[in-house]
């Protein structure tokens, strides 16, 4: 592997040296990052620099060839995931892209799984790509991702002030009476990291056993639908964590299916106020579960 020279454009002009080569690889352990800028193998303009050195316009930083890079992780992508997961373009303009992601693959690499849909989308678009927010794993549908840090912060600006709506379709176990809105806090494993949280599940096709919703919710919390829908009896279908799973695995006629969970749209302003609205529509096994269901 070839020696690798990065050229530092107007978005990461400012930025320390060491902040800027952890942003870009993130697998690659801290420790290892600031040793190879103490050996002087990270050199910028040919030079030396310490860890809080502030990059400049047009700074040219060589990356050393042993890195455990973006590249090694390029090598084996294949042409095939891209296709499944990075086709689906909704919206495309010079700050943001929004993706309909398909079921099946993590937004990050993680010990199960080598390659996450953050990775295949840098392959494609370059490596400023940052991604806004998550979805879990085999949730479907719009994903929006970042094309500069200015980007990136001015979308988490808009998730702190709750100016980004995002509205979710998802089947619940047992038939929902009404439209309720859930506002209770959601903590993971700490009590003490309690943060609020607020959730409006409207019905539009209930059955007997099954209901048919779209969720809004007015905060991101981790797995913030799942756990207010499991907090009313009412769980995402196929929800392993969470969810009813003597009724998920009754179900064998959907025994592939994965969670019934859908993020619908993304609305929000971008930096000059102007309004993106994106909608997706719902996958295939979605509808065929609504067919046989509800």
């Amino acid at each position: 592997m070839s020696v690798k020279k990065l050229k530092v454009n107007s978005d990461n002009e400012g930025r320390r040296i060491d902040n800027y080569l952890l942003s870009i690889y993130k697998s690659v352990p801290k420790s290892k990052i600031y040793k190879i800028i103490r050996k002087g193998e990270v050199r910028v303009n040919s030079s030396r620099v310490k860890a809080h050195y502030k990059l400049c316009l047009n700074d040219l930083i060589r990356i050393p060839p042993n890195l455990d890079t973006q590249e090694s992780k390029n090598n084996i992508i294949e042409a095939k995931h891209i296709n499944n997961y990075v086709s689906d373009i909704l919206y495309e303009d010079t700050n943001y892209l929004i993706l309909n992601k398909n079921k099946g693959i993590s937004v990050h690499a993680g010990t199960k799984n080598i390659i996450g849909l953050i990775d295949l989308v840098r392959n494609k678009f370059g490596e400023n790509i940052d991604l806004c927010h998550r979805l879990d794993k085999d949730t479907t549908g719009c994903i929006v991702f970042a094309k500069n840090k200015k980007s990136v912060k001015h979308f988490n600006e808009a998730l702190k002030n709750q100016s980004v709506t995002k509205t979710y379709n998802a089947i619940l176990v047992g038939n929902l009476k009404n439209n309720i809105k859930i506002d209770k806090p959601i903590y993971k494993d700490d009590p003490e990291k309690i943060k609020n949280s607020l959730s409006k599940f409207k019905i539009v096709k209930t059955s007997d056993n099954f209901t048919f919703v779209e969720v809004q919710i007015f905060s991101g919390r981790t797995h913030q639908i799942r756990i207010h829908a499991s907090s009313i009896n009412h769980p995402v279908l196929f929800d392993d964590k969470y969810g009813d799973q003597t009724i998920n695995k009754s179900l064998t006629n959907l025994s592939n299916t994965k969670i019934a969970l859908h993020s619908k749209s993304i609305i929000f302003n971008d930096l000059n106020s102007n309004l993106i609205e994106v909608n997706a529509e719902l996958p295939p096994n979605f509808v065929y579960m609504i067919d046989e269901l509800i």
